[in-house]
């Protein structure tokens, strides 16, 4: 490998890190955690949060990873599954990190005061903070203005939170 194709493939290993991508920079504040009393996104028949995708692995592997059934935690009435045992012990250490924001709902919608369920197969990690989207659409108006959705979505999430049905 050349040695500019190596810095090349350094920078851009760098800014995934980050989670600018080939997006550009984007400054957006450090999120606030979830909050355990926040509504969060089951299947209604499995009980799974996110599908069965791994939580931890959109931040260590970045990209979306299917969860086994032999590695399951349950926590605030949802069943989470994991790769791994370290993930799984690395989500039960701090859930608040790896639980997307706003119980994976998407916060386009939430920003225009309704719920819409996220995909867990659309989504990006801004501000150490993953964040689930209902379509790709919704997720390209996201990246487009992160800051002033999530300021929307951030007071928006209360009322929005309450109106769910549990």
């Amino acid at each position: 490998m050349t040695a500019a194709r190596q810095q090349r493939k350094s920078a851009l290993a760098i800014g995934l890190a980050l989670g600018i991508g080939i997006f550009g920079a984007i400054f957006v504040p450090p999120a606030i955690g979830a909050n355990p009393s926040d509504p969060i996104v089951i299947n209604a028949l499995t009980g799974l949060a996110i599908s069965g995708f791994d939580p931890v692995a959109y931040f260590s592997e970045a990209k979306p990873k299917m969860g086994s059934p032999d590695v399951e935690l349950r926590l605030d009435g949802a069943v989470w599954r994991f790769q791994n045992v370290g993930n799984r012990a690395a989500f039960a250490a701090h859930p608040e990190v790896y639980m997307p924001r706003f119980g994976g709902y998407d916060p386009v919608a939430i920003a225009r005061g309704t719920s819409v369920e996220g995909h867990p197969l659309i989504w990006v990690v801004i501000a150490e903070r993953l964040y689930l989207f209902y379509d790709a659409e919704a997720r390209a108006a996201f990246l487009a203005e992160p800051r002033a959705i999530l300021d929307r979505a951030t007071r928006k999430w209360p009322a929005v939170a309450r109106a769910i049905d549990r």
